[in-house]
């Protein structure tokens, strides 16, 4: 919408338009299948797939045959929690993730359970961080999976992956990261971080949706899993389905576009944001003071439902935490994890940046969300009483 500013760039991404025209020959001019090789056209789409796949591998310092494409980060978590546990139940059943994993791991961990896995969930202090101390102590000799992601959806906290793949390589012990929210964002070079098993999706990143790959590390273990999805013998028959060749060319390009010292700029808009917010009482800027994507702010309005503040301000596009429980009415569970209270959690809004986001959308909302929370207060018997000291 023309009139709409929009800061929910952690659910989706515009596409760029060097990405769009990169993308548009493979709709109309070359659309033939790129594993009819015996033709021509179909030669020239399966050479751009590799394409893709060369121009992925050059940005995190990986080989081309270490990346598979597939749907996006949730049919990756999917492919390698269960394909993970499927292989590796013999040796061991006990996999290791976190309280404040996308709801795909959590999910997946929570059928895996029912089927035998024992999970076990670190806790995060109030920043949104793990203990590593917690994590040493949690590895038994049934550990066969470490699952922590790259950069929380919600409060753009980072993970030491570093640390977290140093510890993972000692133990042998396979890491899995989920770095949707991170690529393209921060540097992630896997020459030298030992993560054995990576996922993304390229609409984070201002390339298409319904596109994504996993990266499993190929020169130094041979790692297993079951494929999720049979079919014609596609990405080495690990995963099978006729190829998107559109959207595999524009997640190539999207990537190749990106630099991370792009985003600090966004970072300076992002700043500036909760600079102008700052006066508004009873604010908590979540992880504010510990390493996050320059993308993210995640504030709560303490009183307020973030609903009745979204509602107030139609033409800012936000939401209240992860896209993929939309239309929830529970509060998030990474501020629960966090000790945040439910109350307070219902009234977070997140605010989420990209590239294309500009100081003056920047300055607009925050004059919007101020006029919002002043306008719903005055009218609200919960604040009243919360002024007259009656309530904390």
């Amino acid at each position: 919408m023309k009139d709409t500013i929009y800061l929910d760039n952690n659910a989706t991404t515009r596409i760029l338009d060097e990405v769009w025209h990169e993308m548009t020959p493979y709709f109309i001019q070359n659309y033939a299948n790129a594993s009819s090789v015996y033709h021509q056209m179909g030669r020239e789409a399966n050479a751009a797939i590799e394409r893709s796949r060369a121009q992925i591998a050059r940005v995190l310092h990986c080989t081309p045959k270490e990346i598979f494409f597939n749907s996006g980060a949730t049919e990756s978590i999917n492919t390698v929690l269960k394909g993970v546990f499927d292989k590796y139940k013999s040796q061991g059943n006990h996999i290791i993730t976190a309280a404040t994993e996308h709801k795909a791991v959590l999910s997946c961990c929570e059928q895996l359970a029912k089927q035998g896995a024992q999970i076990t969930y670190l806790p995060v202090d109030e920043q949104g961080r793990i203990a590593i101390e917690d994590l040493k102590n949690a590895i038994s000799p049934k550990t066969i999976l470490i699952c922590l992601m790259a950069a929380n959806n919600e409060t753009g906290v980072l993970t030491d992956m570093e640390q977290i793949a140093s510890i993972s390589s000692k133990e042998d012990i396979l890491f899995f990261c989920d770095a949707t929210q991170a690529v393209g964002k921060v540097t992630i070079d896997l020459q030298q971080l030992p993560i054995d098993m990576l996922c993304m999706s390229a609409h984070k990143m201002h390339g298409p949706k319904g596109i994504g790959a996993l990266y499993i590390r190929r020169k130094t273990k041979p790692i297993q899993l079951t494929p999720l999805i049979l079919g014609g013998g596609q990405e080495h028959g690990f995963r099978g389905g006729t190829y998107n060749v559109p959207v595999i060319v524009g997640f190539g390009k999207a990537l190749a576009l990106l630099n991370p010292q792009a985003y600090n700029t966004v970072r300076t808009y992002r700043d500036l944001l909760e600079a102008e917010l700052a006066d508004i009482p009873e604010i908590r800027i979540h992880g504010q003071h510990i390493p996050r994507l320059p993308t993210t702010s995640y504030i709560s309005f303490r009183h307020i439902l973030a609903s009745e503040i979204m509602t107030a301000c139609p033409t800012l596009a936000l939401s209240s935490g992860s896209a993929c429980v939309t239309g929830s009415r529970e509060p998030s569970h990474v501020l629960q994890a966090m000790g945040i209270t439910k109350e307070d959690a219902l009234s977070a809004i997140r605010f989420s940046l990209s590239l294309l986001t500009t100081q003056e959308e920047i300055l607009q909302c925050a004059r919007l969300i101020k006029e919002a929370v002043q306008k719903i207060r005055d009218q609200s018997p919960v604040w009243q009483l919360y002024k007259a000291g009656l309530i904390s």
